[in-house]
């Protein structure tokens, strides 16, 4: 009772130094909010032939319908109109969209892991793959996703795939890279006496493979999957730009910038940001209880 109480103290005490940042960080909001729109309201003023008090300024610049920099509590009421408010079949619910791109960042982010993982065992265990397959991987990186994007989207719409594998193949393009490094880094883990020790014992590499390797991996794996998830999510939503997409996160973002409604685009960004610290919050508990469980937390 005592540690779990200490526990609560420690995490509490934690919470502080987090809060200030982040009133610190809604401060310097607002204040850029109130600056960025404070042309329009002196404009719009100057049009009536009013003349502004600072405090009628300030109260204008956080009300205004399509400012350049919404305020914080703006892009709060959009989200809960979107989300509380509307049913889940909605086309305006964020909810809605929200699990559209949900969908293909999970797709792609378990296509990734997969790939990322089944090519880091093929470099560690075969030098040809490391000597070959390596630096691709790493070229592969410097391909700007914004230029592949599209091209993937054409050719697989040219052969008849659309909608969901589409996006999920971008997402796994930047989910796999994070999770090869990190397990290659991983299987590697192992130092030569633990491997000498295998061989001590006649261990086949199967053996080795699973019984050191594998376990020695799983700390950097679930770094890497924590990276890897959200780039899958960033993935998910370049991949809805460039079609044109009428669902999805990223196509919130291209109705909110063809029609100015800097709103909703920040209520998109933003609900992008909660689910991706949702989905590395969920991997990261996966990490807790699988590390815990292996005697290694």
């Amino acid at each position: 009772m005592a540690l779990c109480r200490w526990r609560v103290m420690r995490g509490l005490a934690s919470l502080g130094p987090v809060s200030v940042v982040v009133l610190v960080l809604f401060g310097f909001w607002y204040l850029a909010a109130v600056w960025l729109n404070a042309d329009w309201a002196r404009d719009k003023a100057a049009r009536a032939d009013v003349e502004l008090s600072f405090s009628e300024l300030v109260a204008d610049t956080l009300s205004q319908d399509k400012p350049k920099l919404p305020a914080p509590h703006q892009v709060a009421v959009e989200i809960w109109e979107t989300t509380a408010e509307k049913k889940v079949t909605s086309k305006r619910s964020l909810v809605y969209h929200g699990w559209i791109t949900l969908s293909a960042t999970l797709l792609g982010f378990g296509m990734g892991t997969v790939l990322g993982i089944l090519l880091a065992i093929g470099i560690v265990h075969n030098r040809a793959m490391n000597n070959s397959v390596m630096p691709w991987l790493i070229t592969s990186q410097t391909i700007p996703i914004l230029a592949i994007a599209p091209m993937i989207i054409v050719v697989l719409n040219s052969v008849g795939l659309s909608g969901l594998l589409p996006k999920a193949l971008i997402s796994t393009y930047l989910s796999f890279f994070p999770v090869a490094v990190g397990m290659v880094k991983g299987l590697r883990s192992p130092d030569a006496m633990q491997l000498d020790q295998m061989r001590t014992w006649s261990a086949s590499a199967a053996q080795t493979f699973w019984k050191l390797r594998w376990p020695s991996s799983m700390p950097y794996l679930f770094t890497s999957l924590k990276i890897g998830v959200a780039a899958s999510l960033v993935g998910a939503i370049v991949g809805e730009l460039p079609t044109g997409a009428v669902a999805g996160l990223g196509a919130r973002l291209l109705a909110g910038s063809y029609y100015g409604q800097t709103v909703q685009i920040w209520s998109a960004l933003i609900s992008a940001a909660v689910l991706a610290a949702c989905l590395v919050g969920i991997v990261g508990v996966v990490q807790r209880v699988t590390l815990r469980r292996m005697g290694m937390a």
